[in-house]
């Protein structure tokens, strides 16, 4: 693999983690405070004895994106050397 195509590459899986990491942000955000009823505590919804929003955002999104994770890297990223070319290589 030529130096151009490695960094291309890198920059590639680079920016595909940074977007990873600011749809799960958006998804914590959204769904933590996007959907949190203003009220007392007996008003929430529960799931599995947890409030819906921290349900959602803490439990559900962190096993969605751990789950979106796997996938990106094994569909998208490449495994290559990282070490530097020898002088006759490209």
């Amino acid at each position: 693999m030529k130096e151009r195509d490695r960094n291309r590459q890198i920059k590639k899986e680079a920016a595909i983690s940074l977007g990873l990491y600011a749809a799960f942000f958006i998804w914590w955000y959204f769904t933590g405070y996007g959907i949190a009823e203003i009220g007392t505590p007996e008003t929430y919804t529960y799931v599995w004895g947890l409030p819906l929003w921290f349900f959602l955002s803490c439990i559900l999104g962190y096993i969605l994106f751990c789950a979106a994770t796997v996938l990106v890297v094994k569909l998208l990223f490449k495994d290559m050397s990282l070490d530097d070319l020898e002088d006759g290589e490209d």
